[in-house]
C-alpha cells in the first residue's frame, strides 16, 4: 500500500511539487469552500495516485488540501450554482506581486480557474485515507493539445 501523502508549501518549488500530486484530481464544486474569518480556502478531492500508478495500480485518494492567509477568492469558468459539477484539476501555480503576497491560480480543465489572492504562500495536502481503484488512467494527448492551439 502506498503511504499517505502529506505535503506543506512555502514557496513555488514546494508548490510545484504539490500540484504534481494534485494533478487530474477530481474536485467536485460543493467539496471547495473559502472562510473569510479563519483566511482559509479549503477542498476535498478525488486524486490520481501518480506513484501507485508506476507501480502498476490505477488508484484514487480522498486528500484534502487548503491554503491559509488567504484575502480574496475569484472564479471563473464554473458557477457555484451548481455543487455537483466535477472538475478536473490541472495545476496549481504562484505568482508573487508584493512579496511575500502573490496570487495562486488553480486552473482546471474545461477553462475553470481559481485565483487566491494570498498574503503569503502557506499550503498544506494530506491523504484522508479512503483510496478506491479506479478503471483509467488520466492521459493527455498532447498532439491533440497542439493541434487545438494551432487552429
Amino acid at each position: 500500500m502506498t503511504a499517505p501523502l502529506r505535503l506543506i508549501a512555502l514557496d513555488g518549488e514546494d508548490l510545484a511539487i504539490m500540484s504534481a500530486h494534485l494533478q487530474d484530481s477530481l474536485v467536485t464544486v460543493g467539496d471547495m469552500t473559502y472562510l473569510p474569518r479563519s483566511k482559509r480556502f479549503a477542498a476535498v478531492a478525488a486524486r490520481f495516485d501518480w506513484i501507485a500508478e508506476a507501480e502498476g495500480k490505477k488508484e484514487r485518494c480522498e486528500t484534502g488540501f487548503h491554503f491559509e492567509r488567504v484575502l480574496k477568492v475569484t472564479r471563473t469558468g464554473f458557477s457555484q450554482q451548481n455543487p455537483a459539477q466535477r472538475l478536473m484539476l490541472l495545476s496549481v501555480t504562484f505568482k508573487e506581486t508584493d512579496g511575500p503576497a502573490g496570487q495562486v491560480t488553480l486552473t482546471f480543465s474545461g477553462g475553470a480557474a481559481i485565483r487566491l489572492d494570498v498574503e503569503c504562500l502557506e499550503a498544506q495536502v494530506q491523504d484522508l485515507g479512503r483510496r478506491w481503484t479506479c478503471t483509467a488512467c488520466p492521459n493527455h494527448d498532447l498532439d491533440e493539445v497542439q493541434e487545438k492551439q494551432a487552429s
